[in-house]
């Protein structure tokens, strides 16, 4: 069973429909990789409150319909599948430098856009 954690607990004013949470999830390997999850109307009051027309560029998210136990733990179930690729992917996401990120890219892709 796939343990996770909340640093604040649901029951703390949050609500349901239009907010985020971080969560603590314990890989396989017994790391402990910290995810945010929103519900999209999050999204919309975010842009409404800071007054622009689009999310500005972050981390992602795991979206959920609801701030639930229940579907956040499904919704997490769902990026461990695969021994977590995309649990770990999404942990990666802004943990890189550009230069890192470049070395990457150019260890990956060829001038002509085609991959190894």
């Amino acid at each position: 069973m796939m343990k996770i954690e909340y640093p604040t607990a649901l029951s703390n004013g949050i609500n349901p429909y239009d907010d985020n949470i971080d969560v603590f999830v314990w890989t396989e390997e017994g790391k402990v990789l910290t995810v945010t999850v929103c519900t999209p109307q999050f999204y919309v009051s975010y842009m409404d409150k800071e007054g622009l027309d689009y999310v500005p560029a972050g981390p992602p998210d795991i979206i959920v319909r609801e701030l639930t136990d229940e579907i956040i733990r499904d919704a997490i179930q769902e990026y461990c599948r695969d021994n977590g690729y995309w649990l770990k992917t999404y942990f990666l996401q802004g943990n890189y430098s550009l230069e890192e990120m470049n070395m990457m890219i150019d260890s990956l892709v060829h001038s002509d856009g085609e991959c190894d």
